[in-house]
């Protein structure tokens, strides 16, 4: 009985004690009893360590198995936080990048209004203002001035095929004042656009194309062109309907007579069956158009209709003009302006038929 408590007492002994045989005589410490060692107070007081009594190993081992069991738990919770913080910073880190900086977007929740200035129309002014052009067009006997939107940090200009039509030459002013010669790429007059591209150009600031797809009636909207020569100026208004059909000249000599008489610039165009700002003559398109009561004016043509994001959503083709009514007959002529009704060709339309003007145009 005793040589069986021993052994068993054995592997009751903590493993950094000193060890000593079991067989050195005296060396070997006595065993207690049999009795007592089931007594209560005796395994309390074997169970509980005194701080002279606790061997060194005992009180490291509980934190390590702890450590051990909490590890997965702590890192799954650290993973969480720092995919949280990840996720946090990629949105952030989206917005930002979406802001000015973005040049070549077609998605409505693209940002080019830096955050500090957004929704304000000085906010999209700053912003898209660099990417609108003056544009300048030679006649056979006269000229002929409206706007055009830089697509590309090299030069290709959006513009109204109107404004270019006929024209033995083409200049261009950007925002800065600095003028480049460009030369016509390709037009469409049935849908009135036309690309152009100016020569020994570089580092342009081209305007981000958004999604007209999106656009809704009340939105609010920002245009930028050149009015009467007035490079840059900027006006504010909404979307006042969508699908408008408006209808425009296609006949070249038409336009030609059109942008020299009187020198008003006006573009005549039909809605509703009635003719505004004068004859549009015998050869007609109609497209969809965005109506909006932002001001324009003769030479807003070809400018940007834009929202509230920097996107342009529609490019500004029709105005009605009080100076003439709807029988194309001149009224008063203190009366000529914007009253409210602009047209814009929606920029979806205009980036379907991207690839053809860069080919030619459909006119080709």
């Amino acid at each position: 009985m005793t040589e069986s408590f021993r052994r068993s007492g054995e592997y009751q002994q903590d493993s950094t004690a000193p060890q000593q045989s079991p067989y050195s005589g005296s060396a070997y410490p006595p065993p207690p009893s049999y009795e007592p060692s089931y007594e209560p107070g005796r395994t309390a007081q074997f169970a509980t360590y005194g701080p002279e009594q606790a061997p060194a190993p005992e009180t490291p081992a509980a934190p390590k198995k702890r450590r051990r069991l909490r590890g997965p738990v702590g890192l799954l919770a650290a993973v969480a936080v720092a995919a949280a913080a990840v996720g946090g910073g990629t949105a952030y880190a989206f917005q930002e990048l979406s802001g000015s900086d973005t040049t070549a977007s077609s998605s409505t929740s693209t940002t080019v209004v830096p955050s500090s200035q957004k929704g304000t129309v000085s906010g999209v002014a700053t912003a898209v203002s660099p990417s609108i052009v003056e544009v300048s067009a030679t006649l056979s006997s006269g000229s002929s001035t409206g706007s055009g939107v830089i697509l590309t940090s090299d030069g290709e200009i959006l513009t109204n095929n109107h404004v270019i039509s006929g024209a033995s030459s083409v200049k261009v002013e950007t925002s800065d004042g600095k003028s480049y010669t460009a030369e016509v790429v390709g037009t469409d007059a049935k849908k009135d656009l036309a690309l152009i591209k100016l020569k020994n150009a570089s580092g342009l600031k081209a305007a981000t194309l958004g999604d007209s797809s999106g656009v809704a009636v009340g939105d609010q909207v920002v245009a930028i062109g050149s009015p009467e020569g007035l490079t840059g100026t900027v006006t504010s208004g909404i979307v006042s309907a969508l699908n408008r059909d408006v209808t425009v000249s296609t006949d070249e000599g038409q336009q030609q007579q059109q942008q020299q008489g009187g020198g008003t610039g006006e573009w005549p165009f039909e809605f509703g069956g009635r003719e505004f700002n004068g004859d549009t003559g015998s050869s007609t398109t109609t497209y969809k158009a965005l109506q909006t009561d932002a001001s324009l004016n003769p030479g807003n043509s070809g400018g940007a209709l834009i929202d509230m994001n920097g996107n342009i959503i529609g490019i500004n083709s029709a105005m009605y003009s009080a100076s003439s009514d709807s029988s194309g007959s001149s009224g008063d002529s203190s009366s000529a302006g914007s009253v409210g009704l602009g047209f814009a060709i929606p920029i979806n339309t205009v980036k379907a038929d991207l690839d053809t003007l860069r080919a030619g145009g459909a006119d080709s």
